[in-house]
């Protein structure tokens, strides 16, 4: 089984490796600039955000996600020593391909040499280490003045305060945005967190699980970026985004809604504001136009889906593949009942790659 996968970049070669359950599971960087160095501190305190076992909305799998850093020639190397694996909880269900995970596809491209245990390299654990080399992209971001900011939009129904709440550049909602990094629920409105928490220890206690919506705006980010067709910035972005393994649906601005206005009704006017400033009246294009950015005349604002984890209690219908008959599976092991809060950070990761290669191209 191949245990890697590479996003070859404009500028960055990114090479993820290892599974779930394996000792290490790691990243290697090809194609920083000479004199970029990860702040061990900086990237502790962000891989804090996604780890596992801290609260009841997550999995209870407890890893201190300590990341080592070395360099190999011309690449940096990150990785992180798991713990606390347990294979033996898939030890019953070898032979029962879980619903919706890749359990039976992985036999279709791997054959025998399928992980046993986890998903494997298809696992939730593997966004660790794409939070290793998002770490690094946002750290060298934030020196031209980029701030990537993601919370929960949206669980089980329950909707968080959002970008489209206000206007185009509002200055409170983008300080307010900005402070969900620091609290234990990624949310806007904690009273609404509150209530997204209640449904997902209400599906947790049913044995099930519930998804989410992520909403994340950038600010600050050059404009004058990105290209048509293959080039553009939603292209870019999406690519990484699909490579969180829950993730399956991605829009830009107002997205699949605009679908169902008119173009008087979905076009953004241009017009100045207060202080002579070029900005827009509304920005249904989430800040990219032709796939190139408009800088501070709008951010740029994506939503990403998250299906529900499909690694449940409660028993599900399946297959025996080594009986070959219908059967039902229970499953064991440590899963979140709700992966979208502890993908809040994995999000921002993924933009941060996707954007500082772009703009590695274009210095």
């Amino acid at each position: 089984m191949n245990s890697s996968s590479t996003y070859e970049g404009d500028a960055l070669d990114i090479m993820i490796y290892g599974e779930s359950h394996s000792e290490t599971i790691g990243v290697y960087i090809t194609g920083l600039p000479s004199g970029v160095e990860p702040d061990p501190k900086k990237t502790a305190a962000f891989m804090a955000r996604r780890a596992p076992g801290k609260n009841a909305w997550s999995t209870p799998r407890k890893e201190a996600d300590e990341v080592i850093f070395e360099r190999v020639g011309s690449m940096l190397h990150g990785y992180i020593v798991n713990t606390n694996t347990k294979p033996k909880d898939y030890a019953s269900i070898m032979n029962c391909p879980r619903p919706s995970h890749a359990d039976y596809a992985a036999k279709l491209l791997y054959g025998e040499d399928a992980s046993k245990s986890g998903g494997g390299i298809f696992s939730g654990r593997m966004t660790a280490p794409l939070c290793i080399a998002g770490s690094i992209a946002l750290q060298e971001l934030s020196k031209y003045g980029v701030q990537i900011s993601a919370h929960l939009k949206k669980v089980a129904g329950v909707s968080d305060d959002t970008y489209f709440d206000h206007g185009v550049n509002d200055e409170a909602f983008r300080n307010r945005l900005a402070e969900v990094e620091d609290k234990d629920f990624p949310v806007i409105d904690d009273a609404k967190g509150e209530l997204m928490k209640e449904k997902i220890e209400q599906a947790r206690s049913e044995g099930d699980s519930v998804g989410g919506v992520i909403e994340c705006v950038i600010y600050g980010y050059p404009e004058g970026i990105g290209g048509p067709i293959f080039d553009g910035i939603e292209g870019k972005l999406a690519q990484i985004l699909y490579a969180i393994p829950a993730v399956k649906g991605v829009e830009f601005g107002n997205g699949f809604e605009g679908s169902d206005l008119k173009g008087s009704e979905n076009n953004d006017p241009f017009t100045f504001d207060e202080e002579g400033n070029l900005t827009l009246k509304t920005n249904h294009s989430g800040g990219i136009q032709g796939g190139i950015s408009l800088g501070d005349v709008a951010p740029i604002v994506f939503d990403v889906a998250l299906k529900p984890t499909p690694s449940i209690s409660k028993a599900q219908e399946t297959v025996d593949l080594a009986e070959h008959k219908n059967t039902t599976i229970s499953i064991e092991g440590r899963h979140d009942p709700c992966v979208a809060p502890r993908a809040v950070p994995v999000v921002e990761a993924a933009a941060a790659i996707a954007l500082y290669d772009l703009l590695l191209v274009s210095l």
